[in-house]
């Protein structure tokens, strides 16, 4: 089992080292040595988001007629966040070690050491728990521990200039997107010809004051969600609840998620949030154990209910058929950017043994969703070579995003492409002088065929459907 677990995280260990070795993805703040639990996606890391972004956006937003966008702001009304209990409910309990200063989540540290279920004890319970059963520290076994005390996860700011008070001006950033949506519900159907049942899209940052963070980017402080507010009548929640589930499944096939490596996780009603009546995550299976990737939630009238009481306004629908009013309830698609570039670059890394005993590391992306969807080589940096490459590639990039390589002998530029999951690798050589045919090379089979030049957007096209 040791063994098991530790192949898996040494799988983690190898995703981690390719993404900053080809520019997927750096620790924030390097130069400085680091800046925990940040970081840079870079020229090909954004890229990758950027596709995955567009691809969700049309699938979800552009190419339905019940669905608009929003791009809310990341510093809302301090207010928004008392109506959404985050102010006095989005806290949890921290416990540090005394020997090395780690710091634990203590219902995590029990719940991991004991196997005990603590949810809804108070934080003098947790203490008694920890001193009861004397835990020990999973840094350095160590048993010398602070009290357990909350801790409120959304970071705050200050945006009053003037103010001599402390507690003037606080204001906090986003832990979640939602809000926004909920807080500009009443423009959207007064200034945008929306029907009941419909939704409204949105993909932005989130920022959340974790105590554990960790895997990587699994979960950090700042973060990008993809998210769905879905206003449905006050009735039949369960069919838009089964239909956004069948939605999201096929997300994942759509961005090449095996199945086996999802599952289906139901929350006990006793565990549910605040405001949900009914949660199911959909978990990947990570290197580091299966962990929830997306969520689904019915999260009944509770938001725009708690803001009418608290900004003091009316916020209903009239229904165009019966002239009722009434406040709509809400089905709550939510997909982790960051995760779902996590769960792709998990699934597509293979560190391959070719037929020559050579091992060879490739990124098997859908390519669709590749940074770089093909790369052009002159055989050899001859002028007649180069010229006729460099027309080709000035071609394709009016499509998508290309490379123009020419650095190094063929096979250590196919190695490299392979590594940053480039589909196809296109080389004119000294027949392409010959007969106008150029050599296109499959990233996943390797194998090679001859295709005419003029056809090579098409054949690409073709195969990015």
């Amino acid at each position: 089992m040791e063994n098991k677990q530790s192949t898996e995280q040494d799988s983690l260990k190898a995703i981690v080292a390719l993404c900053k070795r080809r520019g997927f993805i750096y620790p924030g703040s390097d130069l400085y040595g680091g800046f925990a639990n940040t970081y840079s996606y870079g020229p090909y890391g954004v890229e990758l988001k950027k596709n995955i972004k567009d691809l969700w956006w049309k699938r979800f937003v552009q190419f339905r007629e019940d669905m608009v966008g929003l791009d809310g702001p990341i510093l809302l009304h301090p207010r928004a966040w008392e109506a959404s209990g985050h102010v006095e409910g989005f806290n949890d309990a921290l416990i540090d070690c005394k020997s090395c200063k780690s710091r634990f989540r203590v219902d995590h540290l029990i719940e991991s050491t004991l196997k005990m279920d603590v949810e809804g004890l108070s934080v003098n319970q947790l203490n008694e728990i920890v001193q009861k059963h004397q835990l020990s520290c999973p840094k350095c076994e160590a048993k010398d521990w602070t009290e357990a005390r909350y801790f409120n996860l959304m970071f705050t700011t200050k945006v009053s200039k003037t103010s001599q008070n402390e507690n003037d001006g606080i204001a906090y950033l986003r832990p979640e997107t939602a809000q926004a949506i909920f807080l500009d519900f009443k423009n959207i159907i007064d200034t945008v010809r929306v029907q009941v049942p419909f939704g409204v899209g949105q993909i932005g940052k989130a920022f959340r004051n974790e105590i554990t963070p960790g895997n990587f980017i699994f979960r950090v402080i700042e973060f990008e969600q993809m998210e769905i507010e879905y206003f449905i009548p006050p009735q039949g929640w369960e069919e838009y609840f089964e239909k956004w589930l069948k939605e999201m499944q096929s997300w994942c096939d759509e961005i090449g998620l095996e199945k086996s490596n999802l599952t289906l996780f139901e929350h006990p009603k006793e565990k549910l949030s605040h405001y949900s009546k009914r949660t199911v995550d959909i978990m990947y299976k990570f290197p580091f154990g299966v962990q929830e990737l997306y969520g689904l939630a019915y999260r009944t009238n509770f938001d725009l209910t708690r803001h009418s009481e608290f900004a003091k306004a009316k916020i209903e629908y009239t229904d165009p058929k019966t002239n009722e009013k009434w406040i709509p309830h809400v089905i709550e698609p939510t997909f982790g950017l960051d995760r779902t570039i996590l769960a792709i670059l998990c699934q597509a890394y293979e560190e391959e043994t070719l037929p020559d005993g050579e091992t060879r590391t490739v990124l098997h992306l859908p390519a669709k969703l590749a940074p770089v969807k093909a790369a052009i080589f002159p055989l050899m940096k001859k002028e007649n070579l180069t010229a006729k490459a460099r027309t080709l590639y000035e071609e394709l990039r009016n499509h998508w995003n290309v490379q123009y390589d020419e650095m190094g002998a063929i096979g250590k530029r196919y190695r490299r492409h392979d590594e940053i999951g480039t589909p196809f690798c296109i080389t004119i050589d000294y027949d392409t002088l010959e007969n106008n045919t150029v050599t296109i090379r499959d990233r996943d089979t390797m194998k090679q065929e001859r295709v005419e030049i003029e056809n090579v957007a098409a054949y690409i096209f073709s195969r990015l459907k």
